[in-house]
């Protein structure tokens, strides 16, 4: 089911595009910047066992961005603000790439105790002074998809095939996160000293083959928080939950079942 739920709590003009499906323990699924399609098969999955809900950020896909907001701190205050709006408790936040940012601001401004666990998925966020986050916007197409996955030759998408349409999609949601994540380049320089005071259990997945953040930026995230592990997936880049789902969804739902603290009906 998908509906556009507004966020009158956080901003009377904000509102999501929302997908919801399952029955559970809320699982909030947080999108990269490739949009929704990147982490579809995974809510899917995770459907089966949870309540799944996954937005589209606002600005993506065609999606209104309202002209206040303007970094990820403003949307992981309005995920927030929709979260307490819909009454949910005891809420798991996963989040992939620029989507892991966002789940990590959120439990770092969360004061009401609703997010109760977390899952980045090679997460940008923060500065590593060793493992510089690669510019991706500097990069050609190819050359992003050797930074991007561990077989890149399978996942090449030749942008002079595709559609005019896609084309346009693909740089309006490269607009709204260089919007959102430009400046400084995709981390907030304040996050990483922060987050010592998140003190849900979180899990850091990590491809092994990523060149985007790379596996040793993940372990000095994963370190930085009060309660983290981390864990790499074999034969997988930036994105494991589309190149190796299986293993990745295990990852996700072993930390669901380890930190559900309330039981559902239904």
């Amino acid at each position: 089911m998908t509906s556009d739920l507004a966020a009158e709590a956080v901003h009377p003009d904000l509102s999501f595009t929302l997908s919801e499906a399952g029955t559970g323990r809320p699982v909030l699924i947080l999108h990269g910047g490739g949009g929704p399609a990147t982490v579809a098969g995974l809510a899917g999955s995770i459907a089966r066992t949870a309540h799944a809900l996954t937005p589209v950020h606002p600005g993506w896909d065609g999606t209104r961005r309202p002209e206040w907001l303007t970094s990820v701190g403003d949307l992981a205050s309005a995920y927030l603000g929709l979260l307490r709006d819909r009454g949910l408790r005891d809420v798991l936040v996963v989040g992939s790439s620029l989507g892991g940012w966002i789940a990590a601001e959120m439990a770092a401004r969360d004061t009401g105790g609703v997010v109760t666990a977390l899952v980045l998925v090679d997460a940008v966020g923060v500065h590593v002074e060793a493992e510089p986050i690669t510019d991706f916007a500097a990069l050609g197409a190819r050359q992003a998809a050797d930074h991007s996955w561990h077989d890149p030759d399978r996942h090449y998408v030749d942008p002079a095939g595709l559609p005019v349409e896609e084309l346009a999609r693909r740089k309006a949601n490269m607009v709204t996160m260089h919007a959102l994540a430009g400046d400084p380049y995709m981390h907030d320089p304040t996050l990483l000293r922060r987050l010592g005071r998140v003190r849900v259990p979180t899990l850091l997945i990590w491809g092994e083959s990523d060149r985007i953040v790379t596996p040793a930026y993940g372990a000095a995230y994963a370190a930085a928080f009060a309660h983290g592990t981390f864990e790499v997936v074999p034969q997988a880049g930036h994105l494991p939950q589309i190149e190796r789902p299986e293993a990745t969804l295990a990852l996700i739902e072993a930390h669901l079942r380890r930190t559900t603290t309330a039981s559902y009906g239904g």
